[in-house]
C-alpha cells in the first residue's frame, strides 16, 4: 500500500563548542595600592605629631635640658630619682581625685538622659541638641564663660539672691575648699554631651525586638535598664570610664584659664608645664609626663582586667 508522507527533517545540531575558561581581566597595581594610599596620611600625621613627640619624651626625660641650650646632658634616671625624693611633685594627683568624683557624676548624668531621650518624648531632638552642644565650644571659650560665671557678682551670685538664696553666695574661685569643686562642676557640663551621644548611640543600637519581649514579660523601666540596655552597652560604658580616668588625670585647660592653678587647683599638667617653660627644666618636665603616661596606662590595664569585655569572658571561660 502507498502512502504519501511528508519527511520533515529538523536541521543538523551545531556541534558544541568546548567552552573556555574566562580569563580574568589583569589586576591592575593601583587596585591593591589605592587603600594604602588612604590610609598613608593619616599614619604619617599620627607618627609624626603622637609617636615622635612620645619618644622625643622619653629622650627629654633622660637629660637634664632646659629648653634653650642645644646640648642636653645626658643625667639617666636623675629626674626620676628627684621626683621621688620630692613628694610635693606627685601630691598634685590629688587634685585629680575632684575630677574622677565629676566624672562618675557625669557619666551617670549622661546615661540617665540618653535612656529617657532614646524613647519618644517630645522636642527630644531639640534636647539632645541641648545636651551636645557645650562639647562643640572651645575650651579657651568656656574657661572665659564660666569665668565670669563664677565672679564675685556674676551670673551665679545673681541667680542665687533672684532666688532669695544669696546667703549661699561663696567665693567660688577664691576659696581653697571650693575652688575645684566649681572646676570639676564646669567640666561635668563641658564633657556630658560626648558620654550623652555615646551612651545614646549604643541604646539605639538594641534590637526593638528586645525592648517589646521586655514589655510583653512585664518589665519595668529599671528593669529593662538593668537587665537589658546595661549588659547590651557594657563595653561603651567600660570605654567611657576609661576616657573619664586619663582625663581626669590630665585635666588642663579649664583649671589653667579660669585660675592658672592658683588656691589650690594646680593640676599635675599645669605643675609640668610650669616646669617646661616657667622654670625651664623641660628634663624633669618631661620625666613627670613619663610618668604620668605609665600610670594612665597601668589604671587602664587594671581597668580592663578588671571589666573585660564579653567576647574576652567567654574565649576565658572555655
Amino acid at each position: 500500500m502507498n502512502t504519501s508522507a511528508q519527511l520533515v527533517r529538523s536541521p543538523a545540531a551545531p556541534a558544541s563548542r568546548p567552552t573556555l575558561p574566562r580569563r580574568q581581566p589583569p589586576r591592575r597595581p593601583g587596585r591593591t595600592i589605592t587603600p594604602y594610599g588612604f590610609l598613608l596620611v593619616p599614619l604619617i600625621l599620627m607618627v609624626t605629631f603622637t609617636y615622635v613627640p612620645v619618644l622625643a619624651m622619653f629622650g627629654y626625660s633622660v637629660t637634664s635640658w632646659d629648653g634653650l641650650d642645644p646640648a642636653k646632658e645626658f643625667v639617666g634616671l636623675d629626674n626620676y630619682v628627684e621626683i621621688a625624693r620630692r613628694p610635693e611633685l606627685m601630691e598634685v594627683l590629688t587634685v585629680s581625685l575632684y575630677y574622677v568624683g565629676a566624672s562618675v557624676v557625669q557619666i551617670g548624668l549622661a546615661l540617665y538622659f540618653a535612656m529617657v531621650l532614646s524613647f519618644n518624648v517630645r522636642f527630644r531632638n531639640l534636647f539632645k541638641g541641648i545636651l551636645f552642644f557645650p562639647y562643640l565650644i572651645n575650651g579657651v571659650a568656656i574657661g572665659m564663660i564660666f569665668l565670669f560665671f563664677f565672679q564675685p557678682g556674676g551670673t551665679l551670685d545673681t541667680t542665687l539672691s533672684a532666688l532669695g538664696l544669696g546667703s549661699l553666695s561663696q567665693q567660688w574661685l577664691g576659696d581653697p575648699e571650693i575652688i575645684n569643686y566649681s572646676l570639676a562642676g564646669t567640666s561635668v557640663w563641658r564633657y556630658l554631651g560626648l558620654n550623652f551621644v555615646l551612651f545614646l548611640g549604643a541604646i539605639q543600637s538594641i534590637p526593638a525586638e528586645l525592648y517589646e519581649a521586655a514589655d510583653i514579660d512585664g518589665a519595668n523601666r529599671w528593669q529593662q535598664f538593668r537587665h537589658l540596655v546595661l549588659p547590651g552597652i557594657r563595653p561603651i560604658v567600660g570605654l567611657s570610664f576609661i576616657l573619664a580616668i586619663s582625663g581626669s588625670l590630665s585635666v588642663f585647660e579649664i583649671p589653667y584659664i579660669m585660675t592658672g592653678g592658683a588656691n589650690g587647683s594646680e593640676t599635675f599638667v599645669i605643675q609640668t608645664v610650669n616646669l617646661a617653660f616657667k622654670f625651664h627644666k623641660v628634663g624633669l618636665a618631661s620625666a613627670m609626663a613619663v610618668i604620668l603616661l605609665l600610670i594612665i596606662l597601668l589604671l587602664t590595664w587594671i581597668q580592663r582586667r578588671a571589666l573585660p569585655d564579653e567576647k574576652v569572658r567567654r574565649k576565658v571561660g572555655r
